[in-house]
């Protein structure tokens, strides 16, 4: 399975601030629990791959 196989599961994805000062992407489906903590700096590097991802989807989708 890579990041192109399509998978027919139902998931939940919720992001945001930790009291500990991180923040967290927290990934739930399956009966599965994924709580990722990241620095801020790490935080905003990840926001820029996915933006960036995101442009090249618009490209692709476009054709």
């Amino acid at each position: 399975m890579g990041i192109n196989t399509e998978r027919d599961i139902e998931g939940n994805l919720q992001i945001g601030p930790t009291s500990q000062g991180m923040v967290r992407i927290f990934v739930e489906g399956g009966g599965v629990e994924i709580p990722m903590d990241f620095d801020p700096d790490e935080a905003r590097d990840i926001a820029e791959e996915i933006i960036a991802a995101a442009k090249t989807a618009e490209t692709v989708s476009s054709k």
